[in-house]
């Protein structure tokens, strides 16, 4: 099954029930296991940690597309759709998966004074947080190590790497606007056509006209539609889509940007380096340059 077919289709419902004796779950994915471990596109009510030890791979939530690079961690409010992070991940790897309601500790728990930051750090996860250098390995090692613990020290920890993710100034919020409960399921699964359309197409010239066919509407109907349930329009969409390919690409030192820019569905170089830098706030250059950086502080960081 390719990705595309992953996408087009109602995000299944996972149903988390966490052991006897547990109020949450963790578990250990490898490269052996993740992809028949967990469900493809997909949606839960609880809170989600992922931590990826290394390699790249890409982020795709709701209507947002991002790649990371050197592993990843990420926390995500409840009722995101989303891919497993690992779906197309080839190199050797572990990936931890916690999934948590937000009353896991009991209704009153989080009201506590002492969980204020914690309780706002889930209130800003509610549109996805990634995390990057030294918090994504303090916790991601605290998240290793729980795995093998009993279920009182693993709660302690779990509350630990929540609190450090809280303190952390090393995040990127992901600014996902998905009223997934919102909802209705016909205008979810017409989204989710949209967004294999986007996937198959966004190499080339796509026209509105195109993307409203998908769905059967007119294209006046099509761009209210999107725009009330994504908060932005498709042609914005298509080319944040578009840019988030190119980010991946640049990792590849021996792509020239015009060629990045051809194969991300830009024609016109220009233009390419206006809409990357409208989405990254960042030239492609400058881009690349950061993260020849970025990768090399966290190999040392790593070390």
């Amino acid at each position: 099954m390719s990705q595309s077919d992953k996408i087009n289709k109602k995000p299944l419902f996972e149903n988390i029930r966490p052991t006897f004796g547990n109020s949450f779950t963790v578990r250990r994915f490898t490269e052996a296991d993740a992809e028949s471990s967990m469900p493809y596109w997909h949606c839960h009510p609880e809170y989600e940690i992922v931590f990826i030890s290394n390699g790249r791979g890409k982020r795709h939530i709701a209507d947002h597309v991002s790649h990371y690079f050197e592993g990843d961690l990420v926390l995500l409010g409840p009722n995101l759709p989303h891919l497993g992070f690992a779906q197309e991940l080839k190199e050797k790897h572990v990936q931890i998966v916690v999934q948590m309601r937000e009353d896991f500790l009991g209704k009153d728990f989080f009201e506590l004074a002492e969980m204020a930051d914690i309780r706002q750090l889930f209130q800003r996860a509610r549109s996805g947080l990634s995390f990057h250098g030294h918090t994504r390995w303090e916790v991601g090692q605290i998240l290793q190590n729980m795995v093998d613990l009993d279920k009182f020290w693993r709660m302690v920890e779990l509350l630990r790497a929540l609190q450090i993710m809280a303190d952390s100034q090393e995040v990127w919020p992901l600014k996902i606007n998905y009223l997934s409960l919102e909802v209705k399921p016909q205008d979810h699964q017409r989204m989710q056509s949209v967004y294999n359309f986007v996937e198959k197409n966004f190499h080339r010239q796509v026209t509105l006209d195109e993307a409203a066919g998908v769905i059967n509407m007119t294209t006046p109907a099509f761009c209210r539609f999107f725009k009330k349930i994504n908060h932005k329009t498709f042609i914005e969409f298509l080319n944040e889509f578009r840019v988030a390919h190119a980010c991946s690409l640049l990792a590849e030192e021996h792509l020239s940007i015009a060629a990045v820019s051809y194969e991300s569905g830009f024609n016109n170089l220009s233009h390419f380096n206006k809409q990357f830098k409208s989405v990254t706030g960042v030239t492609p250059t400058q881009y690349r340059q950061d993260l020849r950086q970025f990768v090399v502080s966290s190999v040392k960081q790593e070390g």
